[in-house]
């Protein structure tokens, strides 16, 4: 009764004293920041790939375990390119410099109508360009020089050239506005043409590998999927190809696709020395996960990365179908305590169902673990991990059964249809 500022009077009623509120209006913004507030838990999904094929699929499923931990407000993500640095290719990176200062140069002798200069200087910056794939995550300046060159071509009178040139561009960004201010009439309808001709209806394929399997491919800028990848119907001509995997230095190349070819890329990636180090604990980690005992190498893991919490998992192929079994867990790094688990199969993501599957898991080891969701999803299955009993009768049923009937008995009551004949 401190609380309520009041006393008792000679006859036991109840004096209530004057309540200072100027004085509670003070304390209670200075009680209010003396109180901690609510830690935020650092989290990451780390799973560890035991084969090439479960390799492959890895990645894909650490995005989708990204996507639902960001909608916890009282979590801080850190994707899996956070915890890794990536090495640059310096080679790619010089490339690239020099290549966008040779275009600079020859731009601006080509809006000067200095077209000999322009053509020298562009050449060689589409050498450069030709080098610095690794460097570059889209077409950027490279389509504007290949316009460019294409035009200085057209200006000497070789039009073979020029066609060549923009069968190059149209590959690359076929979107690209080329606008009057610059380019001339007549070679802006030399390129229309070309965009409408026979050949650049011609097409080949793009087969994509590196190792390890499971990095995102770029397709001249846009993702397109996971290694192993193929690319088909492309248009002939030229495209970026990159490669990106975190903890990786990336891998990029301007490849050149012939009619009907079937382009092979293949690359091995370099690991980062960060990711060296990470690699050293996964056999250790992927042992405890797959015992279902937490100890002490998935503390150090925690230590090493600077984490408070991991989704971690051991994935592996169990058949030739491509059926995934990942044992997945959400541990309390500083103790190495595992807070929820789960083991689970995964029939391949033939419809793009995988998605759908990995946000229920998450979502259940999440809830499982007793940590609060961040506002309500209007998603039905949230909550639900996909493994609930389904030996109990729907609630309905019994519903239906304890109901008492209106009017007379029926004979069929409680006859199934079913019995023994």
């Amino acid at each position: 009764m401190r609380g309520c500022a009041h006393s008792f009077g000679p006859r036991g009623g109840v004096r209530y004293a004057a309540v200072k509120w100027p004085l509670l209006s003070v304390l209670l913004p200075a009680l209010a920041v003396a109180s901690p507030a609510p830690t935020i838990k650092r989290i990451s999904p780390l799973l560890i790939a035991m084969d090439q094929g479960a390799e492959a699929s890895s990645l894909m499923i650490e995005t989708f375990m990204n996507e639902t931990l960001e909608q916890y407000g009282n979590l801080q993500l850190k994707k899996t390119e956070e915890l890794f640095e990536t090495p640059p290719d310096d080679a790619a990176e010089m490339s690239l410099r020099r290549a966008e200062h040779g275009f600079e140069e020859g731009r601006t002798s080509f809006d000067a109508h200095q077209y000999p200069d322009a053509e020298r200087k562009l050449r060689a910056a589409l050498l450069e360009y030709q080098k610095a794939g690794s460097a570059m995550t889209e077409c950027g300046h490279l389509c504007e020089a290949l316009a460019m060159y294409a035009a200085c071509a057209f200006e000497r009178g070789d039009q073979g050239e020029a066609r060549q040139y923009l069968i190059d561009l149209n590959a690359l960004d076929k979107a690209l506005e080329l606008t009057p201010k610059r380019f001339r009439k007549e070679f802006l309808a030399l390129r229309a043409t070309m965009a409408k001709s026979r050949q650049s209806e011609l097409r080949g394929n793009i087969h994509v590998k590196t190792k390890p399997a499971g990095a995102r491919v770029y397709l001249d800028g846009d993702f397109q999927g996971y290694t192993p990848y193929t690319m088909s119907t492309l248009p002939v001509g030229k495209h970026l190809v990159r490669v990106e995997r975190p903890g990786f230095r990336p891998y990029g190349e301007l490849v050149e696709l012939a009619p009907e070819q079937e382009l092979e890329v293949e690359t091995e990636m370099s690991p980062s020395q960060s990711y060296r180090s990470y690699d050293a604990l996964l056999d250790k980690v992927a042992a405890e996960v797959a015992r279902d005992r937490p100890g002490p190498a998935l503390a150090a893991l925690g230590k090493s990365l600077g984490l408070d919490r991991a989704l971690v998992g051991v994935v592996k192929e169990i058949d030739e179908s491509h059926t995934t079994e990942l044992l997945l867990g959400l541990y309390d790094l500083h103790s190495g305590k595992k807070l929820s688990f789960r083991k689970l199969t995964f029939q391949g993501d033939e419809f793009g169902q995988l998605k759908a599957e990995v946000r229920r898991v998450v979502t259940g080891l999440i809830n499982a673990s007793g940590m609060e969701k961040q506002g309500k999803s209007a998603d039905p299955l949230d909550g639900k991990s996909g493994t609930e009993d389904w030996g109990g009768e729907d609630q309905s049923t019994q519903q239906q059964k304890t109901r008492p009937k209106k009017g007379g008995k029926d004979p069929l009551d409680s006859v199934s249809g079913t019995e023994e004949w």
